[in-house]
């Protein structure tokens, strides 16, 4: 986490990520914030200072969620996506889909990270009954800060999609930053 960030001396504006570590577990470590175990409905809900402020869903609870919509998602798409974090941001009808890509030495990674227009789309499709917005987004470890990932890069931003180095800005995916309180 980020302290002493933009707006006002020890606010938390975003989730450090410095090693493939676990979405919900760094956001619950933020003060105001509380993450719990969904017990009637699909996930787990995101409370700031006791405001549902979002839910997330992962791999196979995101499809329970649609089928708590009430969506068939097998006339949609031909596969099932299974995102590492599907964060539906309340007060922003949208839904992030946050892939965290943490590589040490080359791999797969790198042809995996063109096909986010793709994915983005596919998710589109599944949430457009409830008329949410997707955005897709990568967060990505300074291995990619290398120049040979730069075309990569340009073509994540032309189709739409999103990445960020280490850390995933709270305010910029519609969540309160953290006060002291």
């Amino acid at each position: 986490m980020k302290e002493r960030g933009k707006g006002g001396a020890n606010t938390l504006t975003g989730l450090n990520f410095e090693r493939k570590v676990d979405f919900l577990t760094l956001l619950g470590q933020v003060p105001g914030y509380r993450v719990e175990d969904s017990r009637r409905k699909a996930g787990h809900e995101i409370y700031y200072r006791d405001e549902l402020v979002a839910r997330c869903f992962r791999k196979n609870a995101f499809y329970s969620f649609l089928e708590e919509k009430r969506i068939n998602w097998k006339p949609l798409i031909s596969k099932k996506l299974l995102p590492d974090d599907a964060l539906l941001v309340i007060i922003r009808d949208t839904l992030f889909i946050i892939e965290v890509k943490y590589q040490q030495v080359a791999g797969s990674v790198d042809e995996k990270l063109q096909t986010c227009d793709f994915k983005r789309k596919q998710y589109l499709k599944l949430v457009s009954s409830l008329e949410l917005k997707v955005e897709y987004v990568y967060v990505l470890n300074d291995w990619f800060k290398d120049p040979k990932y730069k075309d990569v890069l340009d073509y994540i931003h032309s189709v739409n999609c999103h990445y960020k180095f280490n850390e995933l800005p709270l305010r910029w995916i519609g969540l309160p930053d953290a006060k002291p309180c």
